[in-house]
């Protein structure tokens, strides 16, 4: 059974890492032209990111100086040094309040500019894009990849900007009171540092595995129980119980594993990290016994030291980090340079110009990118005068649906060339050319709002009247109003509420609404018992009148009073005509699949 995994927006654990070079550089630095004019907030928290390092960095030595207080008893110089500590510590607050603040203040600016700047660019972009690409993919980058960069802008950047100021004056400060243990220290804190977080990395490695396993062993209780009429009608008990078993034995066995792996690692903490320290303070005891270096500067030597290691570990970490946020910048950015369609999405786009609905196809050919080897269209022409119906039928795959789709433009044409009103369609502003067209589809897609919101996706700015009365024309205002909320119903998610025949209704009542002059109508009642089709059928009758209307049909029973209809078969129109001249067609495919659908609803 497929393997099903849930995706958690928050979860980046998992992001492919890229290389840090010129060219990873200059494509980050794009995001970089999302700031707008929170520019200079991102200079500001940089300021105070220093000052935060830089006080960061003052600790040590002042406490290295309160320790050779003790020498001279001095009381003065002790509360000096302590009122100097608490300064410092109320300026580093202070400076870490701001950078956090201001950090989180333009990246928050800056990532909702390119949110907004990715999501316009991605709903402009044309079908062939779209079908090339999973909807999980694009979801991914919009969700995963934008929280990557959103950690890193807000925190992981400066972080590692200011573990490397700690780590440089760390160094620094280091040589200035003992070059002897600096050297003794350089030689073993890192690498002790780096491997523990080398090692912490694969633990965590382990742990994902661990996470995998148990998301596969929900994923066969989630089957399981979904598909359990299944698994009693099959007494296939055993088998599930089984493999469910042999899932949880898997967890058992990685899950000890990583247990092993971190009792190493909290050993390898005890007996290395610790030693490490215990080392450089014992060589630091030896020069302070020999007189080449004060207790008080041992203890500053100490926590430096500390600052130090800890700050090569976080570094590695942050760069890996940062690495990811890298390679999320480069997903994002490739739907940026994606070529978009030419539409304006800045205001709301009524009809400008009113087509007739004279449409013509002119030896039309058509090949998807996607699959270049077979041709969907070949040489397709016909004319469907103002206010015909043409119906448009043929086994499953020889070109129907992408037929509609060119008319659409959703695709441009290989050849030939379609015209609407005697003018190429390539010649129509995008926008205003499918806002004179409106398609009913099989598989019918309401948004999560209410009936209302979703009838008037067909005209965003309808008053509640004309949103009324186009469902009255759809055959749809009586169950709307049996409804206790009426037109405010939410009809769930995908329409899920509502019934087959419902929401065909309202995907009717929405084409009402948008008066189209060119109507399309993807097998609207394929899929509907016989009851509902009835009725969808009478309002798609009223829908039809003056508008020409492009039906494909697998009900052909459905389509005898159209004024034309086009058989395609592999790509070819066959055959054309009216339901009666291709009924005397003898042996032709249109009375072929009549009387197959005849001899299936006889049997049924």
């Amino acid at each position: 059974m497929a393997k099903k995994r849930g995706f958690n927006a928050e979860d980046t654990e998992d992001l492919p890492k890229a290389k840090i070079n010129k060219a990873s550089i200059q494509k980050t630095k794009r995001l970089f032209t999302y700031i707008g004019e929170h520019k200079w907030k991102l200079y500001l928290g940089l300021f105070f990111l220093l000052l935060t390092g830089g006080t960061a960095l003052l600790f040590p030595m002042l406490l290295g100086q309160l320790v050779k207080t003790i020498e001279n008893k001095n009381f003065e110089e002790i509360n000096h040094i302590g009122l100097l500590l608490i300064l410092v510590l109320t300026g580093q607050s202070i400076c870490s309040y701001f950078r956090v603040y201001l950090f989180v203040n333009y990246t928050e600016n800056t990532l909702a500019s390119l949110r907004q700047a990715v999501y316009a660019h991605l709903i402009t972009l044309p079908m062939s894009f779209f079908v090339q690409k999973r909807v999980g993919d694009l979801n991914s980058r919009m969700s995963a990849d934008i929280a990557q960069i959103q950690d890193t802008l807000t925190t992981t950047i400066a972080e590692f900007l200011r573990q490397f100021i700690l780590v440089i004056g760390g160094i620094i400060l280091l040589v200035f009171i003992s070059p002897k243990l600096t050297l003794m220290m350089l030689a073993i804190v890192p690498v002790v540092a780096v491997a523990a977080v080398i090692f912490g990395r694969f633990i965590r490695k382990t742990s994902r595995q661990v996470q995998e396993k148990i998301a596969e062993s929900n994923t066969i209780i989630e089957e399981t129980l979904q598909g359990i009429t299944n698994v009693k009608a099959f007494a296939n008990e055993f088998f599930e119980n089984k493999r469910y078993r042999s899932s949880t034995e898997e967890i058992v066995k990685i899950g000890i594993l990583g247990g092993k792996y971190r009792g190493a690692f909290a050993s390898f903490i005890i007996f290395c990290l610790f030693g490490a320290i215990v080392a450089v303070i014992w060589y630091g005891v030896v020069l302070a016994s020999q007189n080449q270096l004060l207790i008080g500067d041992l203890i500053s030597f100490i926590l430096y030291s500390a600052f130090v290691g800890a700050s090569f570990g976080g570094i590695a970490e942050l760069y890996a980090q940062i690495q990811k946020a890298v390679g999320a910048v480069e997903r994002v950015f490739e739907i940026l340079d994606e070529e978009a369609e030419v539409l304006d999405i800045s205001a709301p786009q009524g009809i400008k110009n009113r087509i007739e609905g004279k449409v013509v196809f002119e030896n039309v050919a058509f090949t998807y990118p996607s699959r270049k080897e077979i041709q969907v269209l070949k040489n397709i022409s016909f004319e469907g005068k103002k206010g015909e119906t043409i119906a448009i039928v043929g086994p499953s795959g020889s070109g129907k649906s992408t037929l509609v789709g060119l008319l659409l433009r959703f695709y441009n044409v290989e050849s030939g060339k379609i015209l609407i009103d005697d003018k190429e369609c390539e010649s129509y502003n995008l926008t205003d050319l499918r806002n004179n067209m409106a398609i009913v589809p099989q598989d019918v897609l309401l948004f999560g709002g209410s009936i209302k919101e979703n009838i008037a996706y067909g005209k965003p700015n309808a008053s509640i009247e004309e949103i009324e009365e186009a469902a009255k024309k759809a055959n749809a205002f009586d169950f709307i109003e049996s409804f206790p909320e009426k037109f405010d119903t939410l009809v769930g998610e995908r329409g899920i509420k509502l019934s087959g025949g419902q929401r065909q209704r309202i995907a009717i009542a929405r084409a009402v609404l948008k008066d189209p002059a060119i109507l399309i109508l993807d097998e609207a009642t394929s899929s509907l018992d016989s009851a509902s089709e009835s009725v969808v059928q009478e309002a798609l009758d009223k829908l039809m009148v003056g508008r020409t209307s492009f039906v494909i049909a697998h009900r052909l029973s459905t389509i005898r009073k159209a004024d034309k209809i086009m058989v395609i078969d592999n790509g070819n129109v066959v055959e054309s005509g009216t339901h009666e001249s291709l009924m005397a067609l003898e042996g032709g495919l249109y009375q072929s699949l009549n009387k197959l659908q005849m001899q299936h609803q006889f049997i049924g």
